[in-house]
């Protein structure tokens, strides 16, 4: 009989949730879903910005239906495009990316396995919203939660994860908090693990973004799973929450969420030629629009910005000239190679410019600070680092000198 409840609350389940707008409705074309798009509201919000932009580069999405956005790389941290950034909302279950981190954090740790078998407790059981229905006396790994947490979106399978990790879900939210100031995500507060409303549950589209970086940097095994486009337990085949999935090869996760007060929230990140981005996006009116939404900034992402090695340590970039060394003049270069994102446009126009320090009478040694070395393109400077000399190179001694002056007066 609770095998039979199970199966129809799924399927009630997944009626209201396409009915909701999971996926785009059959026969609506692609024209109907950009001009969806880009209907503006009565209030559009705050106009995008593009932070690295330079003069012959097309501003970024406007987005009106979107509340905020953040599109970063997720290499350099560098943030492409931004309308309100920080501005509160709930997070809906884009919660859940913290209660995946701190898991996987506890298995980094060694205090959990995968393999390992976790207690369904009756709270996790009676856990309301999207489940992956597990129940008590089920046998579930902390492997199988994690599938069921990031692909079905599993509000029971948060609690057990929670419960398995601190003993208890306030214990759990202690820990999220605790983590959130450490990542700085100065915005974000949590009040419970799975993104249910709560009046003081936050959090921002850039800690989102900053949270999604650190998941993929340091636990890039989220993307097996969040990749996946369907998952099954107990027979019962769930298809991923995360529409993107389903237009764009080239995304392989992160995480949705959605309710009333928060709208349809996407957090995805795409790896096209070797190159990551994360783009998030807060309060869309359906997964359509939403949808439409990141594949705009993903493709202006990609289209306009490019990473580059702007610095390479160890490269000459100039030569400090000292007439009273051994050598008479020695290399510098960058104390440190540094790569950025810029726009495609500047890549074409790098200017690297040295200013060197007067040349110690002690002579210099490798790695000793000798100048500064600035990066710069179409009049605005991207990077700053120390120059350093790039070998050895001690006083001459009194006969050199003495030579050279011989040699000069001739």
């Amino acid at each position: 009989m609770k095998r039979r409840l199970s199966l129809l609350t799924l399927a009630l389940f997944t009626a209201t949730s396409y009915a909701a707008g999971r996926t785009p409705a059959p026969g609506k074309s692609a024209a109907h879903a950009t001009a969806a798009a880009t209907t503006a509201p009565q209030d559009a919000g705050p106009a995008p910005v593009a932070p690295l932009a330079i003069p012959g580069v097309p501003m970024p999405p406007t987005l009106p239906q979107q509340a905020s956005y953040v599109l970063m790389d997720a290499d350099t941290g560098a943030v492409i495009a931004a309308k309100a950034p920080d501005q509160p909302w709930p997070p809906a279950s884009l919660t859940k990316l913290m209660t995946a981190y701190l898991t996987y954090q506890a298995v980094a740790h060694g205090s959990l396995k995968m393999d390992q078998t976790v207690p369904v407790s009756v709270s996790a059981w009676h856990t309301g919203g999207s489940r992956m229905f597990i129940s008590p006396g089920m046998t579930v790994t902390v492997d199988q939660l994690l599938h069921g947490l990031i692909i079905d979106s599993g509000n029971d399978a948060a609690v057990a994860l929670a419960q398995a990790v601190a003993g208890s879900r306030s214990g759990f939210v202690g820990l999220m908090n605790h983590e959130a100031k450490a990542l700085g995500l100065k915005s974000t507060h949590y009040t419970n693990v799975d993104g249910l409303p709560n009046p003081d549950l936050r959090t921002t589209a850039m800690d989102v973004a900053k949270l999604s970086r650190d998941i993929v940097r340091t636990y890039p095994q989220f993307l097996k799973i969040s990749v996946k486009k369907h998952f099954t337990f107990d027979k019962i085949r769930q298809r991923s929450w995360n529409p993107v999935l389903f237009h764009d090869p080239t995304v392989d996760g992160l995480k949705t969420g959605r309710t009333k007060e928060a709208g349809h929230c996407i957090d995805a990140t795409a790896l096209r030629n070797g190159r990551r981005l994360i783009a998030v996006v807060l309060g869309g009116p359906s997964w359509t629009v939403s949808t439409h939404d990141i594949e705009a900034l993903l493709d202006y992402g990609y289209q306009f910005y490019a990473n580059a090695k702007v610095a390479v340590a160890g490269k000459p970039a100039g030569t400090l000239k000292a007439p009273l060394y051994r050598t008479t003049a020695v290399a510098v270069g960058p104390a440190r190679s540094i790569t950025m994102t810029i726009p495609a446009l500047a890549a074409k126009t790098l200017k690297t410019s040295v200013v060197l320090d007067p040349p110690p009478a002690a002579g210099v040694h490798r790695g000793q600070t000798v100048g500064t070395i600035t990066v710069s393109a179409g009049g605005k400077t991207l990077a700053t680092v120390p120059a350093v000399a790039l070998a050895d190179d001690p006083p001459a001694g009194f006969v050199t000198r003495m030579m050279r002056k011989l040699k000069a007066a001739l």
